[in-house]
């Protein structure tokens, strides 16, 4: 790649820039949060070959990247302000791929109503790696943690499950579907994998309804497969664990079709990953504002289990079976 680092800050993220970036052109970004709200962070990092293929399209790693930040912000029931991004990309790069991952990211921040703080880029002998650490709000002291869930609680999640790990099955030609609906179905998974959808929109209709926090004891975003998420849940709660009823769990129309094919395929729902819904622990009580909550916001909400004193995170099948995988999500070490 020819061009400089500057340059190429110049003509492809200062664009991007909002104004609290100060146009990228100083050392830092200048943020002032709103009176009376929290500042919420997260950051995420991609790497080429590990949480994307290497040939996926360049305007989708960048979509991937920005909403997998976006989904921590939305289970922590805030709303997004802004972000940093720091890019490392081999020198072999072609301009071109910037210039697509770029878009990729323009699109989204008009989209999702955010914008670029600053950040930096490096080159590196590879592999591309990608962070962006994410800055949204929440009206003070109304963040919703991963502790407080209590023994007792429903568990709820948003959204569907499995769509991600299959989606990748599907790009990596492990996973072909059969009939008439054989291409909407793979199509629709690949898109799952690629683009996740951050469900801010439940963030935004829980903060009319007074955050997420005044619903739910507890929440986070799955991302690495329910079981292991839940377990951690379950760990900052104190030790608690949790029963799921496979049977229960939202499926979409082309993760339904994968598991009739082939139902060993229900690992990946329980704990394949990449599937950037929200996890919520609940009371009973709370089941009439959360179905208000999924009316108003568009975003599904299901109730798959229940949390116990046992300490185990356990998926049972409809005959009560214990079907729970071995392997409960994904691990980096």
């Amino acid at each position: 790649m020819a061009l400089g680092e500057f340059d190429l800050i110049a003509r492809y993220f200062r664009p991007l820039a909002g104004s609290a970036g100060l146009g990228l052109a100083d050392d830092a970004a200048l943020l002032r949060p709103p009176a009376g709200r929290d500042l919420v962070l997260s950051l995420d990092t991609m790497v080429a070959g590990v949480h994307f293929l290497s040939e996926d399209p360049p305007d989708t790693i960048a979509r991937k990247l920005l909403r997998v930040n976006l989904s921590d912000l939305a289970a922590k029931g805030a709303r997004p302000l802004g972000y940093l991004l720091a890019l490392s990309l081999p020198r072999a790069t072609e301009e071109s791929w910037i210039a697509d991952f770029a878009a990729g990211l323009a699109a989204d921040q008009a989209r999702f109503a955010i914008a670029l703080l600053g950040g930096d880029t490096t080159a590196t002998p590879g592999p591309l790696t990608a962070s962006i650490t994410v800055l949204g709000d929440v009206a003070s002291g109304a963040m919703l943690r991963r502790a407080g869930a209590v023994a007792g609680d429903a568990i709820w999640v948003s959204g569907t499950l499995g769509d991600g790990a299959l989606g990748l099955a599907v790009a990596q030609g492990q996973l072909r579907f059969t009939g008439p609906e054989a291409e909407v179905h793979a199509a629709s998974l690949l898109a799952r994998y690629r683009l996740p959808q951050p469900r801010l929109a439940l963030a935004a209709a829980a903060e009319a309804a007074g955050g997420l926090g005044a619903i739910a004891h507890a929440g986070m975003d799955v991302s690495d497969g329910l079981i292991q998420d839940l377990g951690h849940l379950c760990v900052a709660s104190g030790g608690l664990g949790a029963e799921v009823e496979a049977a229960a769990l939202p499926l979409s129309a082309a993760a339904a079709a994968a598991l009739a094919e082939e139902p060993g395929r229900l690992a990946s729902v329980l704990a394949g990953g990449d599937d950037y819904e929200v996890l919520l622990a609940a009371p009973d009580s709370a089941a009439p504002e959360l179905a208000r909550l999924a009316a108003d916001s568009g975003v599904a909400l299901r109730r798959i289990g229940r949390l116990s004193a046992s300490g185990r995170v356990i998926a049972r099948d409809a005959g009560g079976r214990d079907i729970t995988p071995a392997r409960g999500g994904y691990r980096h070490f």
